[in-house]
């Protein structure tokens, strides 16, 4: 008889991490042994669409993920880390996965796995591809966990097409502070004679994307030269080798997130056996999902303290990247007051993140971030803020944070929650 857990799987999280800590170990090795013992299941997929880069990749995966089940087509996605429960990081035939059947394979892995060295990334992976393998779908999107060379998901050999979304500085103390070194991590999930959808990316960078391109064999399709968008007359205009369409406004905010709508279509595109209509695309982009992500709060306890004409807004980024996009749609809330509500981990820079931000926010309240070890203490987020020339204010909690700044502020205001996905996650939680 399996064990059973509860169904936001907490169970399940605390059991990975005690017997399989979140260190982050890369290399192929222990995760290739695994899979072989386990038959090979990662060779028993359907088409795979094989996703890294920095920024992006989450709701690139969302946008292919509703075009393609607006098609009728079955998508198995693999995706982290997850904002409330554990489950949401495998989907199996568009549904998450369940308690039972993720039991059922951790006792598979764990057993064939032997007591041998295995991380927590390279588990679940190994689960995913499992079920994966063992459901008939039509399509998998496959993101990867960290860079790309030595990622647990880069055992693949023969992905459909792979696609690198907006490279920068993220995660220094394992890949490094230079952009054009962690381009290269990244650019090694490309394969020889696939297909690899580029979005926007510096110069340096493109020209290294290119060069590992070139020299494994990979059929690269640039933003700009072989694909790009426009939105002329508010209309989304998406130019790629196989369609020039026009299309409304992706339902997902931001207007970065155009270029991930169009990339989506592009790499679709790219598959060349499955044709998607503009009827298809119409309907992904108006549908497409990706909590934690420029997400407005409508209901919940913290909007009901909240007086009229007040907004919480949720978002779940952390590097300097993720500053400037937010500082885009900053730039656009010009309507009221914008204050921040920050809470980070201490991998992270807080400075790099806040500071495109700066001449937009009126202030900003720092947080812990409940239940996490790795936390930066309020106290000290304030001061790594306040050298960015932000007055920040520490405080015990967010429903604190808020209910200060109803106090200070003379007008209805806009509240953004930013700084982690792990803070974001548990304002979701509370709020669903």
């Amino acid at each position: 008889m399996h064990r059973k857990m509860p169904l936001n799987s907490s169970d399940l999280v605390q059991r990975l991490n005690r017997l399989y800590p979140k260190k982050i170990d890369l290399s192929l090795g222990r995760i290739e042994r695994l899979l072989k013992n386990l038959g090979n299941p990662h060779e028993h997929l359907p088409p795979v669409i094989h996703v890294a880069g920095t920024n992006g990749k989450g709701s690139l995966i969302s946008f292919m993920r509703a075009i393609s089940e607006a098609a009728g087509l079955k998508v198995h996605v693999y995706t982290s880390p997850h904002l409330v429960q554990f489950n949401e990081r495998i989907r199996i035939a568009g549904d998450i996965i369940s308690n039972d059947k993720l039991i059922y394979l951790l006792d598979e892995c764990e057993l064939v796995n032997e007591g041998h060295p295995i991380t927590f990334f390279e588990l679940t992976t190994a689960i995913a591809f499992l079920a994966f393998s063992r459901t008939p779908a039509d399509l998998v999107l496959l993101e990867t966990g960290l860079g790309g060379r030595l990622d647990a998901t880069n055992v693949l050999t023969r992905p459909a097409v792979t696609a690198l979304t907006p490279i920068s500085v993220d995660h220094v103390e394992f890949l490094g502070s230079h952009v054009t070194n962690i381009a290269a991590e990244k650019a090694a999930i490309m394969r020889k004679g696939v297909i690899s959808v580029i979005a926007n990316q510096e110069r340096k960078v493109n020209q290294v994307i290119a060069a590992i391109a070139s020299n494994v064999g990979a059929l690269c399709q640039f933003q700009g030269q072989d694909w790009d968008f426009g939105i002329p007359e508010d209309k989304f205009n998406i130019q790629t080798t196989s369609r020039n369409s026009y299309y409304s406004l992706p339902n997902l905010q931001g207007a970065h997130q155009l270029q991930n709508a169009a990339q989506a279509i592009t790499c679709l595109d790219a598959l060349k056996k499955v044709t998607f209509s503009h009827k298809h695309v119409e309907f992904g982009l108006l549908n497409a999902k990706w909590p934690g992500r420029l997400q407005q709060l409508n209901i919940g306890p913290l909007m009901e303290s909240l007086s009229a004409g007040w907004e919480i807004w949720v978002d779940g980024g952390h590097n300097a990247a993720a500053g400037t996009i937010l500082a885009q749609q900053a730039r656009i809330w010009s309507d009221r007051p914008l204050f921040a509500i920050l809470g980070m981990i201490k991998t992270k820079s807080p400075g790099a993140f806040v500071a495109p931000l700066c001449p937009y926010l009126s202030g900003v309240m720092t947080v812990e971030i409940e239940s996490e070890e790795s936390t930066i203490k309020a106290g000290e987020l304030a001061l790594l803020v306040n050298e960015k020339g932000l007055r920040a204010t520490p405080m015990p909690s967010i429903r604190a944070a808020i209910e200060k700044l109803m106090v200070l502020s003379l007008s209805p205001a806009r509240v953004l929650i930013c700084g982690s996905l792990y803070l974001a996650g548990q304002v979701l939680d509370k709020h669903n």
